[in-house]
C-alpha cells in the first residue's frame, strides 16, 4: 500500500514541476476597476485574460504593456467567457504567477509529508481529513452578532447555548437540557443562519441535512439515514444537528391505513426515537426549521422532542436597517443612498430579499460602468425584485392596451389613496415587466402587528379597483383578463377574512379548516356575495372621483411611471369619499 502511495506522490510532484515550467514569467500586478476593463475591451486593448476558479478576481494583460498584469473584479456572469472570445481576447485558466504556483506546490509537499508521517505512525489518511474538516468548521463559525433582527429569538436561544457549553451548571439544580428547537417562519428570514450561530457560539460541530435528503423510494432507507446522522453526532460529546425543511418527513401521519406512507412514517418514527433516546444534558441538541408549522405531526411537537418553538419572523424597520448595513458594508454606496429610507420602503422584505436587493443594485451599477452604487441603481433593483425587470421592446403594445393598463393602475392608486392613506405609494407604472405584468402599483404599508377589519376590506377593494376602472371607462363587455391576479388575491383575502379571522358577522367565528373532509357551500356563497358587495362599493367610490381617475390616467399615459408624490399632487384638493 505504501508503495502505491509513494508512486502517487511522485506523480504529483512531477506534475507540479511541469506546472512551474509551463507558467508565465512573473508580472507586476496593478488593480483595475471593472468599468475601466470594459472600456479597454471596447477599445481592443486587452490581449489576454487569465481566469481562476473560485476567485473573485481575474488577471488581464493589455497589448500596450504585456509585462504588466492587471487584477480586475470578476463579475461571475454566465456569458463572460463568451463575451471575451467574441472580442478576440485570449482566455486561459489557472494562476499567472510563478511565486503563487511555487507556494502551492510547497503547500502540497507539506501535506504529502504530513500524510507520510501519519502513515508511519499507523494512522490513516481519513483521520487527517477528519481533523482538518473539524478545524475548518471552527474557523468559519457564525456567531449571533452576525444575525440581524429577531431579538426575541436570539434571547430564547441564549440559555440553550449555555446548556451546551456548561450542562453541569443546570444539572446541579435538576434542569433538563431542551432536546430540540423548532424554528418556523417565512422563507428567507434566517432560520438556517440562526442554527449555525448557535453552533458557532457554543463552538461545537454542526451537522446539517434537509428533510428531503431522508425521503426515499425504498422503505427503511430514510430511517437508516436518520440513525446514521445521529450516530455521527453522538461521537462528539456536544453537537448541533440541524434538519432544514423538516416538514418533508414530519408531516402529520394519516389516520387511515390506505393513505399512509410507510417510508415517511418509518423515517419520522426513527427521528422520534432518536430524539427521545438522548440522555439528559448530553450536550447534543436538534434544531428543525419549517415554513409550515401547521402541517407537523403532534408527536414531533410534544415536550421532550422539540421543546421550544421559536418564530423567526420578517424583520422590522430597525432589523432591516441592520441587515442592509451588513450587506451594503462591503459595497461602495453613493452619498445619495439612505439605508434608513430604504429600510422604511422594504416592509415585508425578508433578509434574503434584502440581500438580493443590494446585490441586484450592485449588478446594475456594474452594468452602467459605475464604481459606486447610486440611488437610481437601488430604485431599479427594488422594482426588479418586486415586479421583475421592465421589457425593453414595447413596440407590440397598442395605444388601446396602454389606455386600459393606465386606467387599471390608476384605479388601484386612487382607491389606495382614498381608503388606505397610511400606505405609501412608491410607484405606479404602465411599463410591462418580464414576469408578464402589464404594469403594477406598488404601495408600502406601515409596520404593524395587526390589521383591522376596515383595513382588510379596504385592501380587497384596492385589488378590485383595477377591474372596476376598466368597466367604468370601457363598459362591462370590454373588461379584460388583466385583473386575474387581483381577483385571485382578493378571493384569498376574503376567505381569510371570513374563515380564518372570523370577522364576518353573518358567518361567525367557526373555522371549517378543522373539518377532515369536504367544504362548506355556505362559506363559498358568502364569499361570492361579499366580493360582489365590495365590488359595487368600489364602483360607487370611483364614480364619485371620476375626475381624479382621469387626471391620474392622463399623467400615466404621458410619463408611464408616477411616484407617490406625483399622485398626491394630482389629488389636491382632497378628493371626495362617499
Amino acid at each position: 500500500m505504501k508503495k502505491y502511495i509513494l508512486i502517487l506522490l511522485s506523480c504529483i510532484l512531477f506534475l507540479g514541476g511541469g506546472m512551474i515550467g509551463n507558467h508565465y514569467l512573473k508580472k507586476e500586478k496593478i488593480e483595475l476597476s471593472y468599468p475601466s476593463f470594459l472600456e479597454a475591451v471596447e477599445q481592443k486593448q486587452v490581449e489576454e485574460v487569465v481566469l481562476e476558479d473560485n476567485k473573485n478576481t481575474f488577471q488581464a494583460i493589455l497589448k500596450e504593456n504585456p509585462d504588466l498584469s492587471y487584477t480586475v473584479p470578476n463579475p461571475h456572469t454566465e456569458n463572460f467567457t463568451e463575451f471575451l472570445l467574441i472580442h478576440g481576447i485570449i482566455v486561459s485558466y489557472g494562476q499567472n504567477n510563478v511565486i503563487n504556483t511555487i507556494v502551492k506546490i510547497v503547500f502540497v509537499g507539506a501535506i504529502i509529508g504530513a500524510v507520510v508521517w501519519y502513515i508511519r505512525r499507523g494512522n490513516t489518511a481519513s483521520n487527517l481529513i477528519k481533523n482538518s474538516n473539524k478545524k475548518e468548521k471552527a474557523e468559519s463559525a457564525i456567531t449571533l452578532s452576525e444575525v440581524a433582527g429577531n431579538a426575541e429569538a436570539k434571547s430564547m436561544v441564549q440559555d440553550v447555548i449555555e446548556f451546551i457549553k456548561h450542562p453541569e451548571k443546570y444539572s446541579a439544580i435538576g434542569a433538563r437540557m431542551p432536546r430540540g428547537l423548532l424554528f418556523y417562519g417565512p422563507p428567507g428570514t434566517g432560520k438556517t443562519l440562526m442554527a449555525k450561530a448557535i453552533a458557532g457560539e457554543a463552538k461545537v460541530p454542526f451537522y446539517a441535512m434537509s428533510g428531503s435528503d431522508f425521503v426515499q423510494m425504498y422503505v427503511g432507507v430514510g430511517a437508516s439515514r436518520v440513525r446514521s446522522l445521529f450516530q455521527k453526532a453522538k461521537k462528539n460529546e456536544k453537537a448541533v444537528i440541524f434538519i432544514d425543511e423538516i416538514d418533508a418527513i414530519g408531516k402529520k401521519r394519516a389516520r387511515s391505513v390506505s393513505a399512509s406512507n410507510d417510508e415517511r412514517d418509518q423515517t419520522l418514527n426513527a427521528l422520534l426515537t432518536e430524539m427521545s433516546g438522548f440522555h439528559d444534558n448530553s450536550g447534543i441538541i436538534v434544531i428543525g426549521a419549517t415554513n409550515r408549522l401547521d402541517t407537523l405531526d403532534e408527536a414531533l411537537l410534544r415536550p421532550g422532542r422539540f421543546d421550544r418553538q421559536i418564530e423567526i419572523g420578517l424583520p422590522d424597520i430597525h432589523a432591516r436597517k441592520h441587515i442592509l448595513s451588513l450587506y451594503a458594508g462591503k459595497k461602495p454606496l453613493s452619498d445619495d443612498v439612505s439605508l434608513e429610507e430604504l429600510a422604511r420602503q422594504t416592509v415585508c422584505f425578508s433578509g434574503a430579499m434584502l440581500e438580493n436587493l443590494i446585490n441586484e443594485a450592485a449588478i446594475i451599477a456594474a452594468n452602467d460602468k459605475k464604481s459606486v452604487i447610486h440611488r437610481d441603481h437601488i430604485d431599479k433593483a427594488f422594482y426588479t425584485v418586486i415586479a421583475g425587470a421592465p421589457k425593453m421592446d414595447r413596440s407590440y403594445i397598442t395605444e388601446r392596451d396602454r389606455k386600459i393598463t393606465a386606467y387599471h393602475e390608476a384605479g388601484h392608486a386612487l382607491v389606495t389613496s382614498l381608503l388606505l392613506p397610511e400606505h405609501y405609494i412608491s410607484k405606479v407604472t404602465i411599463i410591462p415587466s418580464v414576469r408578464g405584468a402589464g404594469g403594477f402599483n406598488l404601495s408600502i404599508p406601515k409596520d404593524t402587528m395587526f390589521q383591522s377589519r376596515t383595513q382588510l376590506l379596504a385592501g380587497i377593494q384596492v385589488l378590485l379597483a383595477g377591474r372596476v376602472s376598466e368597466e367604468l371607462i370601457f363598459g362591462s363587455d370590454e373588461i379584460t383578463t388583466g385583473a386575474s391576479n387581483d381577483i385571485q388575491k382578493a378571493s384569498s383575502f376574503i376567505v381569510d377574512y371570513i374563515n380564518k379571522f372570523g370577522m364576518d358577522p353573518d358567518m361567525g367565528l367557526f373555522n371549517i379548516e378543522v373539518l377532515e373532509e369536504g367544504h362548506d357551500n355556505m362559506l363559498i356563497d358568502r364569499c361570492r356575495t361579499l366580493m360582489n358587495e365590495l365590488y359595487e362599493d368600489t364602483k360607487k367610490l370611483l364614480k364619485s372621483n371620476l375626475e381624479a381617475l382621469e387626471n391620474i390616467t392622463a399623467e400615466l399615459l404621458a410619463k408611464e411611471s408616477l411616484s407617490g408624490e406625483d399622485i398626491a399632487r394630482i389629488l389636491k384638493p382632497q378628493p371626495f369619499i362617499s
